[in-house]
């Protein structure tokens, strides 16, 4: 994990830019000072297509590892995978989109 790196993206990256990791459906993302709170980085969680690009325009922030245990947990519950399969069931079925962009990739 480049530490370096992240700092450079902190300090020089346009507010709500995205970078991508080596970890599928996992980005960096920049988010803008807001009041007191300083600009900082978030992790997004965002499914990708075929071509390693988010398919949604904003995924999951999670912006400490407390809210990361916060929705590991929420994740695992078995009641959350039934409600998903009720709604896929009913729910009409979409297409994919794939695209493909030239990035800098952070290694985790």
């Amino acid at each position: 994990m480049s530490e370096e790196k992240l700092k450079d993206f902190l300090r020089d990256g346009k507010d709500w830019s995205r970078m991508r990791t080596n970890i599928p459906g996992v980005f960096i993302q920049k988010l803008p000072a807001y009041r007191s709170s300083p600009g900082r980085l978030a992790v997004e969680v965002n499914p990708t297509d075929s071509a390693g690009n988010p398919t949604k325009k904003r995924g999951v922030m999670i912006r400490s590892g407390e809210e990361l245990e916060a929705f590991r947990g929420i994740f695992q519950d078995e009641k959350l995978t039934k409600l998903q399969g009720l709604l896929d069931s009913i729910n009409p079925k979409t297409k994919a989109v794939t695209s493909s962009r030239g990035e800098d990739v952070l290694e985790i």
